[in-house]
C-alpha cells in the first residue's frame, strides 16, 4: 500500500455518485452464506439486508444503516476461489466490458442488470486477476468510508506492475504515479488527481495457490485487536501486524479462505 490517505474523519466520508474508475464497492461469493455473515458482523459490527438475487442468494452489509459490502453464495458445484472482488464504476458497462476484451482481458459474468440496483459484469485482466465493473442506478455503491469497518483501500498484487497497469490505464482513463525504487514495483492509480487504487508487482512472492489477485484493505480502529478476535472467530493470520507509513496493517484470511488486509490509520 502507497500514498497516504489522510487522517479518517471521526464520522467518516459519505459518498454520492463515483467518478468512473474509481472502486466503489466490494463483494464476496462463499459457500457458507450464514457463517460467513455472522464471522463478519462479529468482526466489522456489519448487519445485513437482502440484496440483489440475479446471481444467487446475495446480503448487503450495513454499518449504521449505510451499505458497506456484498457477499453472496456460490452455487454447490461452483469451485472458485473464495476472493474479495472489487467494483471499478463506469458509466457505460458495456462498453466497458467490450473495451476489457479487446484489451486482452476476459469477461466472466455478464454484462446483466441486478434488478433496479444497477448493471454489472465480472471481468479478469490479462494476468488473471478479477474485478467487477459497476454501473449504478438505484446502488450507487458503498455510502461511506473512513470509518472502523469500512473498505480503505483496493491494491492488485501481480507478477510486474508496468503491462498490467498501461491494461487498467487504457480501460478507465487512470492516472498514473509509479514508485520509483530499484526494489519496489508499485503503481498508484488516479482518478481526478486523487489516488484510488494500487498495483504492486510482487513477482514470485505470490501465492501459488492464488496468482494475481486484488487485496481489499479494511479500516479497523485497533489492528491487533482485530486480529485478536479474527482469530477467535475462525479466521487465519497470512502477515502478522507491522507498522507502515500508512498505518498499522495486517492480511489475513476468513474461514473460508478469502484473503483481505486489516489497516488502523494514522490519528
Amino acid at each position: 500500500m502507497t500514498e497516504a490517505r489522510g487522517s479518517a474523519d471521526p464520522n467518516g466520508e459519505t459518498h454520492a455518485r463515483y467518478s468512473p474508475g474509481t472502486p466503489c464497492w466490494v463483494s464476496l461469493m462463499v459457500h457458507g452464506l450464514a457463517a460467513t455473515q455472522d464471522f463478519y458482523g462479529q468482526l466489522f459490527g456489519w448487519e445485513f439486508q437482502p440484496g440483489p438475487q440475479q446471481l444467487g442468494p446475495y446480503v448487503r452489509a450495513l454499518l449504521d444503516g449505510r451499505e458497506v459490502a456484498g457477499i453472496g453464495q456460490l452455487p454447490p458445484d461452483r469451485h472458485l476461489p473464495i476472493a474479495w472482488t472489487p467494483y471499478l464504476a463506469s458509466d457505460d458497462v458495456d462498453q466497458t466490458a467490450e473495451t476489457v476484451r479487446l484489451c486482452g482481458g476476459t469477461l466472466g459474468v455478464g454484462p446483466l442488470d441486478a434488478a433496479e440496483a444497477g448493471r454489472l459484469a465480472i471481468c479478469s485482466d490479462p494476468s488473471g486477476a478479477v474485478f467487477g465493473v459497476w454501473q449504478a442506478t438505484a446502488h450507487l455503491g458503498t455510502g461511506i468510508t473512513g470509518v472502523p469497518g469500512t473498505p480503505a483501500w483496493n491494491e492488485l498484487l501481480t507478477f510486474e506492475s508496468a503491462n498490467v497497469a498501461k491494461f487498467y490505464k487504457t480501460v478507465f482513463g487512470y492516472e498514473e504515479k509509479p514508485v520509483v525504487s530499484a526494489d519496489f514495483d508499485y503503481v498508484t492509480l488516479h482518478v481526478g488527481g486523487r489516488p484510488v487504487a494500487g498495483i504492486h508487482g510482487v513477482g514470485n512472492a505470490l501465492p501459488r495457490d492464488r496468482g494475481p489477485h486484488w487485496m481489499t484493505y479494511f479500516e479497523v480502529a485497533d489492528t491487533d485487536e482485530a486480529l485478536a478476535r479474527l482469530v477467535e472467530l475462525g479466521g487465519h493470520v497470512l502477515m502478522p501486524t507491522q507498522d507502515s507509513a500508512h498505518g498499522r496493517v495486517a492480511s489475513v484470511a476468513d474461514p473460508e479462505g478469502a484473503r483481505f488486509s486489516l489497516i488502523q490509520s494514522p490519528r
